[in-house]
């Protein structure tokens, strides 16, 4: 399943524009603004994410399968912890262990690519729509991310855990991204790459695609 993540960063933008009859062009001409999950959808960070979950979580005697993973896509960090550890009966300081597993992955960070169709969306709107990033990471690691990979500038908000008092799928992350640009969430067009995420687009009453559709 790595392999098959880490080849998101390698698609071409050429590739988007329209699949199974979806036109990712011209948004602005439908929607007042467009939001973006982060990790797995404008950012390959899943893989790299998903070591530094398996070392950190080994430390602890903790199992986190990559399919499980994956399926949390979106929650926070200490959500996931806690979950974890309370099914499989160990006593965990959650944000602690959050806290570390995301150093971890701040030193792998040069590994991560963006999601190339994806981030040819957001160029090519960038100048036309107001654009938040909504995602489940921390903030300032997503605003690392997105400055390591040259495109913070082109959103005018970043919401993040800890913004929020209810994660994905709640649509609390969607909501408030929405407020920030100043777009009715009704007018906000959303990209996701788990179900968790998509839920929360919908719960927040937006269009939103899934961006395996577009690969």
């Amino acid at each position: 399943m790595l392999g098959q993540k880490n080849a998101l960063s390698q698609l071409t933008p050429a590739r988007v524009g329209c699949s199974r009859g979806i036109t990712m062009i011209n948004l602005h001409h439908d929607y007042d603004g467009l939001i973006f999950d982060m990790d797995g959808t404008l950012a390959d960070t899943m893989p790299t994410h998903f070591v530094a979950w398996s070392r950190s979580m080994a430390e602890h005697g903790i199992d986190f399968s990559e399919e499980r993973f994956y399926a949390l896509g979106g929650v926070p960090a200490p959500v996931i912890i806690e979950m974890l550890a309370e099914e499989q009966g160990k006593t965990i300081d959650a944000h602690a262990v959050a806290e570390a597993k995301e150093a971890l992955f701040l030193d792998l960070l040069e590994d991560v690519q963006p999601v190339l169709p994806v981030k040819a969306i957001a160029e090519f709107h960038r100048e036309h729509i107001p654009m938040a990033v909504a995602t489940g990471s921390l903030r300032w690691v997503a605003e690392r991310i997105l400055k390591n990979l040259g495109i913070r500038d082109w959103f005018g908000a970043v919401v993040g855990a800890g913004d929020v008092a209810n994660p994905k799928p709640a649509p609390d992350t969607y909501l408030l991204a929405a407020e920030l640009i100043g777009v009715d969430p009704k007018r906000c067009h959303a990209f996701e790459d788990t179900e968790l995420g998509l839920q929360a687009a919908r719960n927040a009453g937006m269009q939103v695609v899934n961006i395996h559709s577009l690969l």
